[in-house]
């Protein structure tokens, strides 16, 4: 009777301690929130998918994402507000959205700055930019910071008709993002810059309240912009970059070498994701031809570029020594 109550102590003790190894190590495993306004279909997915397993396998599985793609959280500047609160880990945003607490960010929102997708991928690679994009965000933004750069590729006009060249948008409303950049280049293009929520595009187009709008090839299928805007114009005027930010409180919570995880894991990001992203554009072109879009690759941008030309160096200087350090980099990327 002895033997069989040790044998059951014994037993029920080694149970316990199994119990607390086990609690103990699903408290070590932690999830981070990561917003995006974005289908999960789209660019932001990719980045967030490629952050995720990177991470996991950095960590062995104690950090990952809790994804939260489409606007869940809010807004791009909803969420960066609430990133910044501490309320969420990890968004997405455009860069042009970063102006909105970092001005000279918006130097990224220069026209006809990115030459191709060779150099565009190069140089959201390119520490040197990386690093001066991040010093100026950690010099203008309290609360959150920049770990990693991302593109979905390049912008486009879309609308009712064919726009071939710089005269076919004088006199159009264009929704454009709020950055002074966007409000610079596309007056001199002879155009009315409308701001609004991304969320309202499709409606503004759709009641005339714009006439054209602007952004990548994925973005406009994902969201159905064609089924009011069913003509898509390839201006490539503006690459459509964007940042992964952390907030301070999550970093803050890393331990040194967490911290060197989620670097590495945003680095992974900036090297992989741009020739995804291309690739995404592309089979959405040729998915919206399929459907019957219009997709005007006939674009004389030569209009467009004379008027944006004088603007990139008037309006970096304009922005702060931030963006004028951005812009050299940038051009200097071979």
């Amino acid at each position: 009777m002895k033997l069989a109550m040790r044998e059951f102590g014994l037993a029920a003790l080694a149970a316990g301690v199994l119990t607390l190894a086990l609690s103990s190590d699903a408290s070590a495993q932690r999830k981070l929130s990561f917003a995006y306004d974005q289908p999960v279909t789209t660019a932001y997915g990719i980045a967030a998918n490629i952050f995720d397993e990177k991470l996991k396998a950095l960590s062995d599985g104690k950090l990952s994402i809790n994804q939260f793609p489409g606007a869940q959280l809010g807004t791009e500047p909803q969420t960066l507000q609430k990133l910044r609160a501490g309320d969420i880990d990890f968004v997405i945003t455009a860069t042009a959205n970063a102006a909105s607490v970092a001005p000279q960010a918006g130097v990224f929102s220069l026209h006809f700055i990115f030459r191709d997708e060779n150099h565009l991928a190069k140089a959201l690679a390119d520490k040197e930019v990386s690093g001066a994009f991040r010093a100026m965000i950690k010099d203008s933004v309290q609360g959150a910071q920049v770990i990693g750069l991302i593109t979905m590729g390049f912008r486009n006009m879309y609308s009712k008709k064919e726009i071939s060249k710089v005269e076919d948008i004088k006199g159009q409303k264009v929704r454009v993002q709020a950055t002074k950049t966007e409000d610079t280049h596309f007056p001199a293009y002879g155009a009315q810059t409308v701001h609004m929520p991304f969320g309202e595009v499709y409606v503004s187009l759709q009641t005339g309240v714009v006439n054209v709008a602007e952004n990548g090839i994925n973005v406009y299928e994902q969201n159905k912009h064609y089924e009011v805007a069913p003509v898509l114009n390839i201006t490539q005027h503006e690459a459509n970059n964007n940042c992964i930010w952390v907030s301070d409180k999550a970093w803050n919570s890393f331990s040194a070498e967490e911290k060197k995880w989620v670097q590495e894991a945003a680095d992974e990001v900036s090297r992989r994701e741009p020739a995804l992203a291309f690739k995404l554009e592309a089979d959405s072109a040729v998915k919206l031809q399929k459907i019957g879009v219009k997709v005007n690759t006939k674009v004389d941008k030569s209009g467009f570029m004379k008027a944006a030309a004088p603007i990139q160096d008037q309006l970096a200087t304009e922005l702060g020594p931030h963006a004028v350090k951005l812009l050299g980099l940038v051009r200097g990327v071979k």
